[in-house]
């Protein structure tokens, strides 16, 4: 039977191979992962569909394929561990020297035998940087020039992150790598957003220090409460978030060529930091979930977007988004929105400055928000009173549950 990638949703159109995570006649389980396929948004996992093994592989790492486009043949059946050949010769994802795609390519380059490299990767397998290493020893390149020239590579990434150098010790030399699709949709996004919409950000600041005494109070009672999960500042953010969109709904809507969509509901986007890249997993129905509920939701995106196991309908839509730069130490900054919203919250660090409360000075944890919005859809007044009331629902959270 074929191997085929999954039906991609209409967002995407297509999706590279990143790791084949099975090679041809070898053992393989029911649901053991066979291949990840990374799209723009997230990366889509293709296991085993019964035991079996596969027996060709057409699409190598590296390739490009389309919505339900075969990538292996596959044999149900118990695999003998010794015994005849397939009928059909197979194609293994990594071949009988267990090298790299990258690795390979580079050893054609310079005329070796890859089988003559010792590998230093995962069971043995041979990357390109011993390829490499393997050429400066065999074959050692002439000095350089007495005035040598900044060299651009332009060569491509093995699945270390790193690309080799190819010139002699101690020459200057760059390293040319191609974005992955998630990066290049998030270059895509931020520039489409600052050229489509009329973007403007406002700020203000919170003192923290009611939230702050709230969840110091009620923090051991509230984890006995609701099996382990913290209360963190997210949740108090995303329900003052919500409150503050029930009174300004030009917040909470988006632009569609000519028309204003206001929408009925309040699903927040949390931005989440990963390796691969900035990703907005979606809170549903923020207006209904309790503190603990927000938590647990915000709390297990992070860890799947970490993974990279979100699910596509989990990052999509959305109608606000919030940012909290703050975890990396950011003290002040403009977030871009994410289209086609027309607000993002940036939340910041919490330190502690001099205040002036009731006409004495004291030392109170304070936090600057930052409110980007759409002046196509937002006139100034509005973002401003928006934020203020976030501002006076964090500062009083007895207003989120009383909704005032």
């Amino acid at each position: 039977m074929d191997i085929k990638a999954p039906a991609f949703p209409e967002s995407i159109t297509e999706g590279t191979i990143a790791v084949w995570h099975k090679g041809a006649n070898e053992p393989i389980k029911r649901d053991d992962l066979l291949v990840d396929i990374e799209t723009d948004k997230v990366v889509l996992e293709v296991v085993a569909p019964a035991d079996g093994q596969l027996v060709r592989i057409f699409k190598q790492e590296g390739d490009v394929v389309e919505s339900e486009e075969r990538l292996a043949a596959f044999e149900i059946g118990d695999v003998p561990t010794t015994g005849s050949a397939a009928a059909e010769p197979p194609v293994p994802a990594a071949p009988a020297a267990s090298a790299s795609p990258a690795a390979r390519k580079l050893a054609e380059e310079k005329g070796l035998d890859v089988a003559k490299v010792q590998g230093t990767g995962k069971d043995g397998r041979i990357t390109k940087e011993d390829v490499a290493q393997y050429v400066i020893e065999e074959r050692p390149t002439p000095p350089p020039a007495a005035a040598p020239a900044t060299k651009q590579i332009d060569d491509s990434e093995d699945e270390s992150g790193l690309a080799f150098p190819d010139q002699a010790v101690g020459e200057r030399v760059e390293r040319r790598v191609p974005m992955t699709r998630l990066r290049a949709s998030i270059a895509r996004r931020l520039v489409e957003a600052q050229h489509n919409a009329a973007m403007l950000t406002t700020f203000n600041e919170v003192d923290m220090s009611p939230v702050m005494a709230l969840r110091s109070k009620y923090q051991e009672e509230f984890q006995a409460r609701h099996n382990g999960t913290r209360l963190g500042f997210m949740s108090f953010f995303v329900r003052a978030s919500v409150e503050a969109l029930k009174r300004f709904p030009a917040v909470n809507a988006s632009i569609d060529g000519d028309d204003i969509i206001y929408h009925g509901y309040y699903d927040i986007g949390v931005a989440v930091s990963t390796d691969r890249g900035l990703v907005v997993p979606v809170v549903r129905d923020a207006d209904a979930l309790s503190l603990a509920q927000i938590e647990d939701q915000i709390n297990g995106y992070g860890e799947r977007a970490r993974g990279g196991k979100l699910a596509i309908e989990e990052i999509s839509g959305g109608t606000f988004t919030i940012s909290n730069g703050g975890v990396f130490g950011s003290l002040l900054s403009t977030p871009i929105l994410n289209p086609p919203q027309t607000g993002i919250l940036g939340m910041h660090k919490i330190q502690e400055r001099p205040m002036v409360v009731d006409g004495e000075v004291r030392v109170q944890p304070m936090m600057y928000l930052a409110l980007s919005y759409d002046h196509r859809l937002i006139d100034g007044r509005e973002a401003v009173q928006f934020l203020v009331a976030v501002k006076q629902l964090l500062e009083d959270p007895a207003r989120i549950l009383l909704e005032l």
